[in-house]
Parts: structure tokens; sequence; C-alpha cells
């Protein structure tokens, strides 16, 4: 039996690292414990829980439902595949010119961090979200495509809970020089991915036009 009939190992290798780089594992982490600083062990375990699931589950319903909203909205695949390539640009530029915007501020101390903004925007964010819908637009009806897209999304989530659940242990480990290095090496193959997907949207652009 050929494998491939039930699963696009393609598919799934750029749909995994392009959300890996996107969602930044090693980033993620000092964000993490800034935003959970006054929550005990316990309460941060949960916290990184919470926002894996939140986070899985906004990406997967746009997954799902994003072909609809194209639809509904008439904008092409390849409209998207060039707007999200550019959108992903915008987010590799931030990890390698080491743009930070900040401990993103709730408003309120009684917010539930690991929702807004653990959840989304930070993991949940337009970047990922784009990246997932392009993945299931490139699949199109294929039912291996779209089991590849979901175990994608649902490792690379399984990376980020195990990312912030150890994340103390983590920090010390890597160090400030180690999440910096890691943060480049993301931006950079965030940026290969981002060139790639608006490379192919022009030529799709330019082979559909009628002059």
């Amino acid at each position: 039996m050929n494998i491939d009939v039930f699963f696009d190992a393609a598919m799934f290798a750029t749909t995994f690292t392009t959300l890996i780089v996107i969602l930044d594992p090693p980033g993620t982490i000092p964000v993490f414990l800034g935003l959970t600083a006054r929550l005990n062990r316990a309460e941060q375990r949960r916290a990184a829980l919470q926002a894996t699931a939140v986070s899985i589950s906004v990406i997967l319903i746009f997954a799902v439902l994003g072909q609809q909203i194209l639809h509904l909205l008439q904008i092409s695949m390849e409209a998207l595949q060039l707007s999200g390539g550019v959108l992903l640009f915008l987010v590799a530029m931030e990890l390698l010119m080491g743009q930070d915007s900040g401990e993103p501020d709730t408003g309120d101390a009684r917010v539930n961090v690991a929702l807004v903004p653990l959840g989304t925007p930070l993991l949940a964010g337009p970047g990922s979200i784009v990246a997932v819908m392009v993945s299931v637009a490139q699949a199109r009806s294929s039912l291996a495509g779209w089991v590849a897209v979901i175990v994608a999304v649902v490792i690379a989530h399984i990376v980020m809970w195990a990312a912030m659940r150890f994340s103390l242990e983590l920090s010390r480990f890597l160090g400030p020089g180690g999440i910096m290095l890691l943060t480049k090496i993301s931006g950079l193959l965030l940026a290969a991915i981002a060139t790639q997907l608006v490379m192919t949207a022009v030529f799709i652009f330019i082979k559909s036009a009628h002059f």
C-alpha cells in the first residue's frame, strides 16, 4: 500500500517547518516567562496547556473554514499566497532585525494571559493562520494533503507546549545567546519560505494572465 495516498510528506514538511519558524519556540520562552511571572509552577503549566489549546483551536477553525471565507470575499488562492508571503516576510524581518514589541499588555491583571495574549495573537496570530490557510489551499481536496496539514499543526503545537512547559529549564540551558541564535536561524528560514510563496504566486498570476 502506497502511504502517499494517505499522507503527503512534502506538504507536512513545508507546513510544519513554516509553523515552527513562525511560532518561534525559543523566542516564545522569555515572553511566556514574563507574562506568567506572577503564577506558580503549577499555574504556569496550566497556562501552557491552555494557550496551546486556544491556538490550535483557532488555527484549525481557519483551516476548515478558510476556503469558504476566501470564496465569500472573492479572494483567489494566488492572492492569499502572495499576501501571505509578504506577511511572513515581514515577520521574518522582525526576527532577523531583532525587533521586539515588548511584553504585551493585557490591560487587566485578572485577564487569563493563557487565552490573551498567549493563545492569540502570539501563537495563533496572522502569520500562523495565513500559513495554514495557504497550505490548505495548496492541498486542495487531497486527503493526503489535509492529513499532512492537520498533523503538522498538531505536532507544531506539541513542540510549542513543550517549550512553554519547560520554559524555565530551557531558558537556563540555552541562555540569552542561544535563544537569540535560534531566533535568527528561524528568521532566515522563514524569509526563504516567504520568498518562495511570493515567487510561486507571481508565476501563477503571469501564467494565467491573458494579454
